[in-house]
Order: C-alpha cells, then structure tokens, then sequence
C-alpha cells in the first residue's frame, strides 16, 4: 500500500478559497413613487427652508407674467400707430363725452349732438394749430435777428466771464461746429426723409384718431358691452363693475389735466408777455400741450420759455421768467392738482415720474402723455377688483 505525501500547503490553499470575498449583490430596484423614504432620510421637499420654497413658486410666477408683459410690448410696439391713436382718441372721448349727455339731456338728437361735439373740438384743434404756425412763420424774422444778437452778446459775456474764453477759441469752436454741420449733410438728408414718413404717419393717426372718437362719442356704451363678450364669463360681472369707476377717473384726469394746463398757460403767457418776450402766444400754446405729460413737460417748456427770454432779452429777462415759471409749477403742484383732480387720480408722483419714462420709452411722446392716465385707470380698477365682494351681485351703471 502506497501513501501519497499530501503537500503541507493544501489546507491552506483550501482555507484561502474558502476565505475570499463574494461578488457584490446587485443594486435593488429604486422604490415606486409615493412611498416613504427610508428610516432618517425626510423628504427632500421637507428639507428644502419653507421660505425658498415660496420664492421659487413666486419666481416661477414672475416669469410667467414678465414674458407675457415682454410679448405684449412688442406687439404694441409693432402696432404703436393704432394703439396710440385710439389712446388718444379715448382721452378726446372723455373730454367731449359730457357735452354730448349734456345736449342729449336738452333733447337734442344723439347723432347731432355727436357731430356738433366733435366738429367743434376739432376745429378749435386745428385753429390753434393753425394760429401757432402762423405766430411762428410771423415772427420767423425778427426772431433769426434776435437769435444772432443774443449769441453775439453771449459770445461778449463769455470773453468778459471768468472762465478765461479766448477769441480764438470761440472761433475755433464755431468753426468746428460749421464744419460738422457739413459733414452731416448726408445725415441731414436721411432726416428730411424720415421726416416726410413721420408726416404721412401723424395724418394717418390723425384720420384713425377722429373716426375712433366719433364711434366712441355715438356708440360707446354698446363698444363696451361689445368688448366684454371677450372677457371670460366668470370676470365678466367683475370687468364690468370697474369698467364706469375706470371712466370716471379717465375723465376727471382729462378735465382736471385741462384746467390745470389751461391756468399754466395763461399765467406764463401773461408774464412772458408783459416781459415783452417774442412769441408769447405760441409758447403759451406750447406750455397748454405740454402738461399733458407730466412734470416733465412743465419742465420742458418752461425751460424753453426761458431760452426764449435769454436769447431775445438777455440775462435779466431771462431770470425773471424762470421765477414766473418756477412760481406757477409751485402753485400747480401745491394748490392746483390737489383742489381740481382731487382724489380722483391718486398717484404718487415716483410713480409718475416711472410711468412717463416707460411710456417714453416704449412710444416716445404719445407713450408719455398716455402713461399717467393708464396707471391712474389701472390703480382704480386694481382697487375696485381687491375690494369687491364677490359674493355681492355687481349692480350695472346707469
């Protein structure tokens, strides 16, 4: 019988087989959603601070309402002309509107009273344009001989001032101007050009603007019931609650901003007048047209007035009619706008100074004069939607 010689080396090798680690076991399949997490692990939703998760639901929101506000900007951007021509053909409407109920009151035919409103309006629109062109035109002369002697003595004041202004410098300066004026001839033309499709623009918004306030002045009242059909039927009861306060302001805006601008005018032009300054009339004109934009505009014409004055009367004039300026804004902030729009059209005047510059931008000058009045319509029908009851049945204006 034979023995086999077992290698000493046998047993461990079995023991190192025995001993070496198994494979991992695969992953378990991820739980479904809705079941609980594991045994401390929260929800991720609770672990996230309650007041990031308000600002995210609130952020999201914004978005929304900045990229509808941004779509709706470039649309009223590509058709500004319509939308400001039907502006303004609203704030005609609310100047004219009363004196239509107000023949109609005396029996007179709603299409007559509608025609004769409004062909009056427009004619005192066009003679006043008129009569600010022919002033102007009238007084072109005198007013180029005026402007050469006041730069010739502001030219005199400068080599007289302090600053140390040279003749030569002066001329320099002239004849850099002269130069880039010639340069610019090209540029000048593309201007006229741009100015004759401008032209064509303002008749076009002009012709939209009489036919829009004709059918507003006739047939408002079925327009507005017309319009409200596009609401959706659970806003409608509200819309048309707030649609008559919503009118109610437009309209004391209109004849408050008015009289305001009518008191404005005649004041300036009384003092500009007695001052003996050139074009007292255009520019009170232009100083009426003006407060329709708000504080700007005050500023604006004032300014021009008193460059008026500087150029054609010299330094002192010229102070004399910044203090009548300055004296008028004063009243008109601090007794006129408080006693004549009172309540009316509650605007902080940070908020108009941000809505002139929005609508000005957006729209130029007819964005301006359009801005104040929709915040002012927008603040009351804000107010009017916040405080409703709705459980309360809107009972319909008269």
């Amino acid at each position: 019988m034979r023995f086999t010689k077992r290698p000493e080396n046998a047993d461990a090798d079995q023991e190192g087989v025995g001993d070496q680690p198994s494979p991992p076991p695969p992953p378990a399949p991820p739980p479904p959603a809705g079941t609980p997490s594991a045994p401390g692990r929260p929800e991720p939703v609770s672990v996230v601070p309650w007041g990031i998760r308000v600002g995210a639901e609130v952020g999201w929101r914004l978005l929304v309402l900045a990229a509808i506000l941004w779509v709706l900007i470039r649309v009223i951007s590509v058709v500004h002309l319509i939308v400001l021509s039907f502006a303004a053909a609203l704030l005609i409407t609310a100047l004219l509107q009363p004196t239509v109920a107000r023949l109609q009151r005396h029996r007179v035919p709603k299409g007559v009273a509608t025609a004769a409103t409004a062909l009056c309006g427009f004619l005192l629109l066009g003679l006043v344009g008129w009569f600010v062109v022919w002033q102007v035109m009238d007084n072109l002369d005198d007013l180029s001989d005026q402007l050469q002697s006041g730069v010739d003595d502001l030219k005199h004041w400068l080599l007289k001032s302090p600053f140390h202004i040279t003749e030569a410098r002066l001329n320099h300066i002239s004849d850099k101007l002269g130069d880039s004026i010639g340069s610019s001839s090209d540029q000048l033309t593309a201007a006229g050009l741009h100015g004759v499709t401008v032209l064509a623009e303002l008749l076009t918004g002009v012709l939209l603007t009489v036919f829009s306030t004709l059918f507003l002045l006739y047939d408002g009242p079925r327009i507005w019931e017309w319009s409200l059909k596009f609401a959706p039927a659970p806003a409608r009861s509200a819309i048309d609650g707030a649609g008559p306060l919503a009118w109610h302001t437009l309209t004391a805006y209109v004849h408050g901003t008015v009289i305001v601008a009518f008191i404005d005018a005649v004041c300036i032009g009384l003092g500009i007048y007695i001052l003996k300054v050139p074009l007292a009339l255009p520019l009170a004109v232009v100083i009426f047209a003006a407060a329709f934009v708000p504080l700007v505009g005050a500023v604006a014409s004032g300014a021009l007035a008193v460059i008026v004055a500087f150029v054609t009367q010299g330094v002192f004039t010229a102070l004399l009619v910044l203090l009548i300026v300055l004296g008028v804004q004063q009243l008109e902030g601090h007794v006129l706008q408080p006693f004549i729009l009172g309540r009316a059209v509650r605007v902080h005047p940070l908020g108009v100074i941000l809505s002139v510059a929005a609508g000005g931008l957006i729209a130029g000058i007819g964005g301006a004069v359009v801005a104040v009045p929709l915040v002012a319509v927008t603040n009351t029908v804000a107010g009017y939607l916040l405080n409703r009851d709705p459980q309360r049945p809107h009972e319909p204006a008269e």
